[in-house]
């Protein structure tokens, strides 16, 4: 596949900012920056962050076993998707495919770029419908988005499933792993080096409890990077979200003894609602969250508000009819959540 063939036409010609960081590198105790219009008085913040994220991206390569120039961070994860939008779908005649019920924010940047959306309803098991999706593409089809472990569903899309998709899909697959750390199943970025078209977006929102540092982290092929990153404002990702992030990164021990308590808490949960009345089903999960179907799923979040405790109401999305969405939270807050459930009548 020639990436370059999938690539906007404006976006090919297209010369990427040069911050003052990026003409100038090399730098000593006693150097004096005079090239990027800052304030000269020292309060730790006063210089633009690094535009590359080097450090970072070191500790992200050493951790996944990914170059650094097969990665690039983002604003988000959101912003690292409106990226990928940007570059290859062309406003007003090019489209995607999502698989509904999935993340609402592919819709929204779909929109946002003014990118016509294909629905492909996953299955009654909540996996894609290869064959049709397959169908679906045209010509004007440019991304296949996939969101596994899914949300809201919390189920990973079946291994056999995704690489017939990857491998027959005529444009960019991305599979948003947001909720990968929870989850048995391998990570796609293991397997770049074989699809010339597959790109993965990460977070440090989830396992490692940094949504509000806003990081999302794109890892796909060196040629893919280089063109994402023409189209990357240039200090995207500021120092305090860099400084924070790196410190995570370093102190894996502390994550990996995080994620084993919410998935032990997950389990606790699955067992603690089987025997909830007002419960009828509870979905297999491999995220930090849990979609349950309720006999009346309206009149449950309301009583759950009234109770002090906010959940998410997902049964306007399709096969979603009468189901909450419950994060996994602490132990002290799963265990008030089961008991104002036993409680409703």
């Amino acid at each position: 596949m020639n990436i370059n063939n999938l690539v906007r036409e404006n976006i090919k010609s297209l010369s990427p900012y040069s911050s003052a960081r990026d003409e100038f590198k090399e730098a000593s105790s006693d150097t004096i920056f005079m090239d990027a219009n800052e304030n000269p008085f020292d309060s730790g913040l006063n210089r633009y962050p690094d535009p590359k994220q080097s450090l970072v991206k070191k500790a992200l390569s050493e951790l996944k076993g990914m170059p650094s120039s097969q990665i690039l961070l983002g604003n988000g994860s959101d912003e690292v998707l409106d990226l990928i939008f940007r570059v290859f779908c062309e406003p007003k005649q090019d489209a995607v495919i999502t698989l509904p019920p999935t993340y609402g924010m592919y819709k929204v940047l779909a929109n946002t770029n003014d990118v016509a959306t294909v629905e492909v309803p996953l299955s009654e098991s909540f996996q894609p419908n290869v064959n049709e999706i397959l169908r679906a593409q045209d010509e004007r089809t440019k991304l296949l988005l996939l969101c596994s472990p899914n949300n809201p569903t919390a189920n990973s899309f079946e291994v056999v499933k995704v690489e017939k998709l990857i491998r027959e899909f005529k444009g960019i697959v991305v599979i948003d792993e947001a909720y990968i750390d929870f989850s048995d199943q391998e990570s796609w970025i293991g397997r770049l080096a074989e699809f010339p078209n597959l790109i993965v977006t990460q977070t440090l929102s989830k396992a490692y409890g940094l949504a509000g540092i806003r990081l999302g982290i794109c890892y796909a092929s060196l040629e893919i990077i280089s063109i994402l990153d023409k189209v990357k404002p240039p200090y995207n990702v500021n120092q305090l979200t860099q400084d924070v992030a790196l410190s995570a990164l370093k102190n894996q021990e502390k994550t990996n003894l995080e994620i084993q308590r919410i998935i032990s808490e997950r389990n606790k949960m699955i067992n603690n609602l089987s025997l909830v009345k007002v419960i009828e089903k509870s979905y297999p999960s491999d995220a930090n969250f849990l979609l349950v179907k309720v006999d009346d799923a309206d009149k449950r979040y309301q009583e759950l508000l009234e109770k002090g405790i906010v959940v998410r109401n997902r049964t306007k999305q399709i096969m979603c009819s009468n189901c909450l969405r419950l994060t996994i939270g602490s132990e002290q807050e799963n265990n008030r959540l089961i008991k104002v459930l036993n409680e409703l009548k």
